[in-house]
């Protein structure tokens, strides 16, 4: 029990507040206080302003800056006891290392109905029990045959059974609560996720045999199961990491441990989700962005109580509070989508990181294609470097074909040798996936006659034609608008759309194919909840059909019927302006190559482009992605970037792009003359436009600190945002600190 409940209570609490501000408020104490005493992770409701708000208090404190009769009183407090102690050291060293807000920290890494005051309580579910022995027969219930058989059914179940499963049975709760009443039945509340009761198996079905290697990579990980111990799972698609993952969890689950799974996208979070909870008979719950409120609570709420051991979530469930913390694993680790790109800007790989170490507990980076700062790591010896080369199939990974696109005729994207190589697919009852990184109908649209083309009203974008529903819409700003009927500059009819998209890939094939069915799945044909996952499960059907598809099916799907992948065009990410785009591209062809022949066939893969003379391309297609990471780990160290060093990234924006500009300026100068003295090792480059320069009515500009050691850089961020938040100039321009930017879009 904390000393705080047998002394005086604190004169000063400093609370986080959900706001931009970096800094503490101060406020006094209610008269009331909590049963456990006033101390960090309090969750309180304050006066902020105008409003009243949820914050949690940071610091006990007897002194303060204002005179204690200026400050106001704490309204009254919301938590008996305080929010666990690992979530709140994680909040604040991820406010600490990203330079951003505490108190707008906390706010977001809680679920939204604890940030509205909600008890941290899970929501509650009835079980009832039979309260006499089989056999034992009630003179009560002579001339109540319903509730006998009700009771009788009861006796079947010692441990109980919940409301919903009685009434599915044609029972009523009035015939539940007579039991009750005459003492022949017993009614509880549970937590709606509650544990089954403890048996001594811990599996619903046994663990599937390890190869060589998966055995030697989970002996290395078991080796230390007490201390961090980060490890790189580097193993081609198909070669079994997640039956890795299983059997050490399997392992830190029968320790009396917990497990948390982190998953790039809520695609893979149900596919992962159900094969999870079929091999374990202890609660497995998920965390995404697909969950109401309140099952978001129940699911937080459960983990913090340490009543389910396994949890499996995208991004944000970094955040979940874990009461005994065992393994941390992070599947497809090299996924763009652990990055959150806006407000508080964090990657969830890299806190898993300092979450494992924190915790003392094993940590393993799993990828087909893992990312440079981690194979970096690898290299040098701070991860330890596991490799999966065998698929399950005992098919070697499909090599990419480069097909040249100059000066073929193209259909919907295809050209005739990638048409002829899907009819003899189909042919042969396999499936096929089409490849294309761009939703619509087709990239934008022209005019034959004068070249008009349809550019957003808001953007330095071309709008992207769609045609169900017809519309042309931009993918930057979501604005919308009417496809014309003519030519706004020239009049002329002849318009006609310029490229590829899903859409338009879509409809070609069907002309083509007209008896094979043709899924597709992008952002706007899986809206609707349930959607992608009614399409795979159809998919895996394994009946001939062709799927087109974005990177959302590139992302570890088991598609074990697909034998032919057809990339349509592997340009875009070659020749783009931000350094990382070549790795990104060569990660997505690489990973979306391996949905092919991962069961009993071999898989074939064609890449289309218009530079089969490429040298990271043809690398890429002859040796790997091993191969060209290593290429580019040499031009990334020759070139003083990432991993070698270390970056942020400011970000301007305004409706004024003299303000932004200005702003910039001004913000560089003040940086380079306090570097020199400061901060010798970072540099300062810009202020710059950004790529996109204007977007929804706003310009971008830029400003890049670099620096070789990480305690220097962070200065210079700490000393660049305490300038802005000073500065009258910068309360006219939106600015945003991004500490290790995945992307300089």
């Amino acid at each position: 029990m904390p000393d705080s409940i047998s002394s005086l209570p604190p004169r000063v609490l400093r609370v986080a507040v959900p706001s931009p501000l970096r800094r503490m408020f101060d406020y006094r104490p209610c008269r009331e206080a909590p049963a456990c005493g006033w101390q960090p992770g309090i969750r309180v409701r304050v006066p902020f302003g105008r409003r009243q708000v949820v914050g949690v208090v940071v610091e006990c404190s007897e002194r303060s800056d204002f005179p204690l009769e200026q400050l106001k009183p704490v309204e009254c407090w919301l938590d008996a006891e305080p929010l666990p102690e690992d979530w709140l050291w994680l909040c604040r060293f991820t406010a600490r290392y990203y330079q951003h807000s505490l108190g707008d920290t906390l706010h977001q890494a809680m679920p939204v109905l604890l940030r509205q005051g909600r008890p941290l309580a899970g929501r509650m579910r009835e079980r009832w029990q039979a309260l006499v022995e089989p056999g034992d027969d009630d003179p009560r219930l002579k001339r109540a045959p319903r509730q006998a058989e009700l009771l009788a059914m009861l006796r079947q179940h010692p441990h109980g059974l919940p409301t919903q499963a009685i009434v599915a049975q044609g029972y009523s709760r009035e015939q539940l609560s007579t039991l009750v009443e005459k003492r022949l039945a017993v009614r509880e509340e549970i937590p709606l996720t509650a544990a089954e009761p403890a048996t001594e198996q811990l599996l619903a079905e046994p663990a599937l045999p390890l190869n060589r290697e998966q055995a030697q990579a989970l002996a290395t990980i078991h080796e230390r199961l007490d201390a961090f111990h980060p490890c790189l799972l580097h193993g081609v698609t198909g070669s079994g990491k997640t039956e890795v993952y299983l059997q050490l969890i399997e392992a830190v689950v029968a320790r009396g441990r917990q497990a948390l799974l982190l998953v790039p996208e809520i695609g893979l979070t149900p596919q992962t989700l159900a094969r999870f909870r079929s091999r374990f008979r202890v609660p497995v719950v998920a965390l995404h962005s697909g969950l109401t409120d309140n099952e978001r609570l129940d699911a937080w709420e459960a983990v913090a109580s340490g009543r389910a051991p396994i949890v499996i979530g995208t991004r944000s469930a970094i955040f979940t509070p874990l009461a005994r913390p065992g393994a941390i694993i992070v599947d497809e680790e090299h996924d763009g989508s652990f990055k959150q790109q806006e407000g508080l800007r964090y990657h969830a790989r890299d806190l898993a990181v300092a979450r494992a170490k924190h915790h003392a507990i094993p940590l393993v980076l799993g990828s087909a294609t893992p990312s440079l700062e981690s194979l970096y790591h690898a290299e040098r010896g701070n991860y330890r470097h596991l490799r999966l080369t065998r698929r399950a199939s005992r098919h070697a990974p499909a090599r990419l074909e480069l097909v040249d696109l100059r000066g073929r005729p193209r259909q919907g994207g295809l050209i005739p040798p990638a048409i002829e190589a899907i009819r003899t697919t189909l042919a042969a009852g396999h499936q096929v996936l089409v490849f294309i990184n761009r939703r619509g109908f087709a990239p934008t649209l022209a005019c034959h006659a004068c070249g008009w083309l349809a550019d957003c009203d808001s953007c330095d974008a071309r709008m992207t034609l769609h045609r169900q529903p017809p519309m042309l819409a931009c993918h930057h700003c979501d604005k919308r608008r009417p496809v014309p009927d003519a030519c706004p500059d020239c009049g002329s009819a002849d318009l006609r759309p310029l490229g590829s998209g899903t859409e338009r890939t879509e409809e070609t094939l069907a002309t083509l194919f007209p008896k094979v069915p043709v899924h597709r799945i992008d952002r706007d044909s899986t809206r609707r909840r349930d959607a992608f996952e009614r399409t795979l499960a159809e998919v895996r059907r394994g009946e001939p059909c062709l799927l087109v598809g974005t990177q959302m099916l590139a992302k570890g799907h088991h598609l074990p019927h697909v034998t032919l992948v057809i990339v349509v065009n592997a340009d875009a990410g070659l020749y783009a302006s931000d350094f990382r785009a070549l790795e990104h591209s060569a990660q997505l062809l690489t990973q979306v190559a391996g949905r092919a022949g991962r069961a009993a066939h071999p898989g074939r893969v064609l890449v289309q482009t218009l530079h089969t003379d490429d040298p990271h391309l043809r690398l890429l297609a002859e040796h790997g992605y091993d191969a060209l990471a290593s290429q580019l780990l040499a031009e990334r160290r020759a070139a003083a970037l990432p991993p070698f060093r270390f970056l942020a990234l400011l970000r301007l924006e305004s409706p004024r792009e003299e303000a932004a500009a200005a702003l910039g300026l001004e913000a560089a100068a003040m940086l380079r003359e306090w570097l020199g003295e400061h901060a010798p090792d970072v540099s300062c480059l810009g202020p710059v436009p950004a790529p996109m320069e204007r977007r929804q009515n706003r310009y971008h500009m830029q400003l890049m600190l670099s620096g070789s050691r990480r305690s220097q850089l962070h200065a210079a961020c700490a000393r660049l945002t305490a300038w802005l938040e000073a500065s009258p100039e910068a309360r006219r321009v939106r600015w945003s600190l991004d500490v290790d930017p995945q992307t300089l879009s």
